[in-house]
């Protein structure tokens, strides 16, 4: 990639690429993958990044809203779109655009059942979701008779999967706990193939379920986060090639006086010489004010940049007192070496809450 001009958002679509086959690396022939392209694909670019998925051979893809799918659908994705949270409201559009729903309690079955009876739809693909310990969204153990009486009285829809969610997968002092989530949902599944007559696909897994419970991958496992490059530990973190750079310059370079303050609220206030550069990024471009006062930082030609003072709306200072640079250098906020997981630990968060929060508004560029 060439050197930034801008403020930009470099993806990889190699890393991808590699990532993907990685995952898949982990699974036998015949279990399917359902790649997770929610929140603007964890903030880099859902439609390209589904595109590329999807000459891939993904199996699924996942969103969590409608809008999300629609979306998708428009940039030419023809593989079944899992929508993991939809709203009664857009259930005649799911339809519309052949979006596969999650229902998760009686009201949003009953509701879906009633308007794909209206829409004269048969066998309609929907995804039955149970609760094995997240405490999210998903029926209980106990709604399995429940839900296949409703069925049983309708023609508009089948039960294209059943699934469930791990709660702490990537933690293995948690080991216990998901083993009896993994344990709850094979009771479950067998109890609610048994009522409904046919046996959907079942899943489990997220990318942490993948990479540490082999014994769980059932039908078909789901992966978000590790598409984009991260593991959730170290060990797998070194197999995976995060996917994101994010890039901004130095818009100008000033010469801070003891004595003087930068920012807004001067919360900052050098007790020496300093010399700082002012970026062209800040909070509405999705790096927080808990980054600012040294709890983040950057990289200019090849050296740590701490944030000084309060972080803007448009704009953050860092210190480079001790830097070679001039105006117009590049600057890395993130990207494989430097990366969002070890910049989102400084605030106590992660790579998620990190990557996804980079505004649109940020140029997106691809490399293939």
């Amino acid at each position: 990639m060439p050197k930034a001009q801008e403020t930009v958002l470099e993806i990889d679509l190699k890393a991808l690429k590699h990532n993907f086959k990685y995952l898949k690396s982990k699974l036998k022939n015949n279990t399917k993958f359902l790649a997770v392209v929610k929140a603007f694909g964890y903030g880099s670019d859902a439609c390209e990044i589904a595109n590329c998925l999807q000459e891939l051979n993904a199996d699924y893809f996942a969103v969590a809203y409608a809008n999300e799918g629609v979306a998708l659908r428009h940039a030419g994705i023809t593989k079944p779109i899992l929508v993991l949270h939809p709203q009664a409201v857009n259930f005649k559009t799911l339809i519309e655009y052949c979006l596969e729903p999650s229902l998760y309690n009686a009201k949003v079955l009953n509701d879906f059942i009633s308007i794909a009876s209206a829409e004269k739809q048969t066998n309609y693909p929907i995804h039955i979701k149970f609760n094995t310990g997240l405490n999210r969204l998903g029926f209980w153990e106990n709604d399995v008779e429940y839900i296949a009486s409703k069925l049983k009285n309708t023609n508009a829809v089948k039960v294209k999967s059943t699934f469930s969610h791990l709660a702490a997968s990537e933690d293995l002092d948690e080991k216990e706990f998901t083993l009896s989530q993994i344990a709850s949902f094979k009771s479950i599944s067998e109890n609610f193939t048994k009522a409904i007559g046919y046996k959907p696909i079942l899943h489990i897994c997220n990318t942490s379920g993948i990479l540490n419970y082999p014994e769980a991958h059932f039908d078909m496992v789901r992966s978000g986060i590790g598409l984009y490059g991260f593991g959730n530990s170290d060990k797998e973190n070194k197999h995976l090639k995060p996917i994101a750079t994010l890039k901004t310059i130095i818009s100008q370079i000033h010469n801070i006086e003891k004595g003087e303050s930068v920012g807004y609220n001067r919360a900052f206030k050098s007790d020496a010489f300093l010399k700082t550069a002012t970026l062209p990024i800040g909070h509405a471009d999705g790096i927080g004010r808990q980054y600012g006062n040294g709890n983040g930082f950057v990289t200019i030609n090849g050296q740590k940049a701490d944030i000084v003072g309060n972080v803007c709306m448009d704009m953050i200072m860092v210190n480079i007192t001790n830097i070679d640079c001039k105006e117009g250098d590049e600057v890395i906020i993130f990207d494989a070496n430097h990366t969002a997981e070890n910049l989102a630990k400084n605030t106590n968060s992660i790579s998620y809450e990190l990557i996804t929060a980079i505004s649109q508004r940020v140029k997106r560029v691809l490399s293939k």
